[in-house]
């Protein structure tokens, strides 16, 4: 996995945290100095940390399991959204519904309300309703699309979740815990490093620095898709051979017998 550049997080702007009368007492391993009144991240932890956080990613990527994204503010939802959906990842960047993962039963209910619109416009259902009511239809559609469109693909809880300012997402946060789903976050010196697992101090309001650190962790979960891809062809390669040898095996040793046989008679 390619190292995390010093440079590239320096000149992205990762370092510039809060204001110093709005800092989270927790985030103090993480500050290298304040100046002019704002306090200043330690990016050589940064660094560590990203680390650290892209290689657990690229594992649970590896292991075919599903990492959710979840930024709704408006800095990073174009940018979450641009990443993400280049490793087919569910992703949030519009609201956070209330029980998305404690509920999830009732989430996959609207997406699966969402998949029954369509199938009506496809069986021509749709064509034979009033034009109020396919209006209605559409509008439904269209608000499900917008809120879980990009989480259509999701068919159980995800393994772990990713977010972009914890403060703003304490929600997901909290369910998250709730069922032990591990979280890696972006955390600003504004927000508390001990209520996610996998913290990444950095500044999380700079479209800039949101867009490096972002592209360094959709960078690991890459590798780990490409490695998982390489090992199932590997595995498959293995078993064709190994039928192959079998085949010929048994080949050989039915033409020995008939060998055998025919020295008999």
């Amino acid at each position: 996995m390619a190292r995390v550049e010093y440079k590239e997080l320096l000149e992205a702007g990762v370092h510039f945290g809060h204001l110093k009368r709005k800092w989270n007492p927790n985030m103090a391993p993480y500050i290298f100095m304040e100046r002019n009144g704002i306090h200043v991240i330690d990016l050589h932890k940064t660094v560590a940390k990203l680390e650290d956080a892209s290689q657990a990613l690229k594992q649970i990527a590896k292991s075919g399991k599903k990492i959710m994204f979840v930024a709704t503010k408006k800095q990073a939802k174009e940018i979450v959204a641009k990443h993400v959906s280049e490793i087919n990842m569910p992703y949030v960047v519009e609201r956070w519904p209330g029980g998305m993962l404690t509920n999830f039963v009732t989430i996959r209910k609207a997406i699966r309300k969402m998949s029954n619109i369509d199938k009506m416009k496809e069986d021509g259902t749709f064509e034979t309703m009033s034009k109020r009511e396919r209006l209605q239809v559409d509008r439904q559609r269209a608000k499900l699309e917008k809120d879980l469109g990009s989480i259509s693909d999701l068919t159980r809880l995800p393994a772990a979740l990713f977010l972009v300012d914890i403060n703003k997402e304490h929600i997901a946060v909290r369910e998250a815990r709730k069922l032990n789903i591990p979280t890696f976050a972006i955390v600003d010196t504004n927000s508390d490093p001990t209520a996610v697992d996998f913290p990444i101090p950095g500044n999380d309001d700079a479209s800039q620095s949101i867009d490096c650190m972002l592209s360094v962790v959709v960078g690991a979960i890459k590798e780990g898709l490409s490695e998982r891809k390489q090992d199932r062809e590997r595995a498959k390669d293995e078993a064709e051979a190994k039928e192959a040898a079998a085949k010929e095996a048994a080949a050989a040793k039915a033409e020995a017998a008939k060998a055998e046989e025919t020295k008999e008679s």
